[in-house]
């Protein structure tokens, strides 16, 4: 982050860092530079360091910068996916014979890739309740490299508290990953707590409206950060110029909608609470949430996902998911529209049979910024 917007507060930072009037016209947004390659004046004469899109881009770049400024970190890259960042990242800081902890309630494609990817490699994991930190100390090994932390998490909005398990890592030499897709920066800032990187699907609320697939890192150290840059160059599953260019747009909103969705959230999760074919409702908004107060501690406000269990089991979880019309039924989260999902047969269907398999009678709810009445309403009468 420049000592330019380090002092400003975090709105402001989300609508001009990296965001700097074009110098040819003054546009005010910067352009989308759809571009391969680009003219060297001489051998070796690069104009402002560009030569080529997968190495640099000057509509990444402001994306990247921006990235950094709002996350607190000294270096932002942003990348085509969220796997793909996370890839970048593994391949970094792993080589064979290191071990991860990772947590037992994660992304699905998280948890696919270490066990399908990256184990093959050569490298292990363990599995551990993050929320609980003598869990997470007592997975750590003399190998272990890297601990991977969701807070939030996906899909059982588990609270981890990065602060004590950044002590852990650093105890152990190990580098502390925490993905912050679902609180955002708006609500989290994980590296002000002790976290070596940030991982985000900008898929979700960076982007915010459903139009894009991008995903990113956020490094708290500078050298760090240039050699994940020198590995994103080398792997180049980087950003494309317009994908850079709509995620940027949609940070400028990024407060006004977290402060949205997070009201909705936290209606949508009461009314549930009340309601009598619902077994358990999963907010950290809550107060009986288990992670209410470390949740209060470090987020600004408890966010958009809502996930709860009714009764009936498996079946009457599926037909309420087929029952909602306002809530769209599908995967993703974190756009203006409100979606439902069932993440055992959805997104975490990848993780059925192992320490990470998700209960049958779980529904997820991405609240999205709708009138809340019209949301309450619509969930009632899916659950009958």
């Amino acid at each position: 982050m420049s000592d330019q917007h380090s002092l400003q507060s975090f709105e402001t930072r989300a609508i001009h860092a990296g965001n700097t009037a074009d110098p040819l016209t003054g546009a005010v947004v910067p352009p989308i530079y759809q571009v391969s390659t680009y003219k060297q004046d001489g051998v070796g004469g690069l104009r402002g360091g560009y030569e080529y899109s997968r190495s640099a881009n000057p509509t990444r770049t402001a994306l990247e910068e921006n990235l950094a400024a709002i996350e607190g970190g000294r270096r932002g890259l942003a990348f085509a996916s969220g796997l793909a960042a996370e890839d970048c990242l593994l391949r970094t800081l792993l080589s064979p014979g290191a071990h991860v902890v990772i947590p037992n309630d994660a992304y699905g494609g998280t948890f696919r890739l270490f066990a399908k990817v990256v184990e093959r490699w050569g490298v292990d994991f363990s599995v551990a309740d993050t929320s609980d930190p003598a869990a997470v100390r007592a997975s750590v090994t003399d190998r272990t490299k890297v601990i991977w932390v969701e807070t939030p998490s996906n899909p059982l909005l588990g609270i981890t508290d990065i602060a004590a398990v950044a002590d852990i890592a650093r105890t152990a030499g190990a580098k502390l990953v925490v993905d912050n897709t679902f609180a955002s920066p708006y609500l989290q800032q994980p590296i002000a707590l002790g976290a070596d990187v940030v991982v985000h699907s900008l898929t979700k609320y960076m982007g915010g409206h459903s139009d894009v697939v991008g995903g990113a890192l956020i490094a708290a150290d500078a050298d760090l950060g240039e050699e994940l840059a020198y590995h994103q160059n080398a792997m180049g599953a980087v950003a494309g110029p317009f994908d850079a260019w709509l995620v940027l747009r949609g940070i400028k909103t990024l407060p006004v909608r977290m402060d949205r969705h997070s009201e909705n959230a936290t209606r949508v999760a009461e009314m549930l609470t009340r309601h009598p074919k619902v077994t358990q409702v999963l907010y950290p908004g809550l107060p009986e949430h288990p992670g209410h107060e470390i949740a209060a501690k470090q987020m600004r406000a408890f966010g958009g996902m809502v996930s709860f269990r009714v009764e009936g089991g498996e079946q009457a979880a599926v037909e309420v998911c087929n029952r909602a019309k306002l809530f769209t039924l599908g995967e993703s989260l974190g756009g203006v529209e409100s979606l439902i999902e069932h993440p055992g047969r959805m997104t975490h269907a990848s993780v059925v049979g192992s320490a990470l398999e998700v209960p049958g009678d779980l529904v997820r709810l991405s609240v999205g910024i709708e009138a809340a009445d019209d949301l309450l309403a619509d969930l009632q009468q899916a659950l009958g």
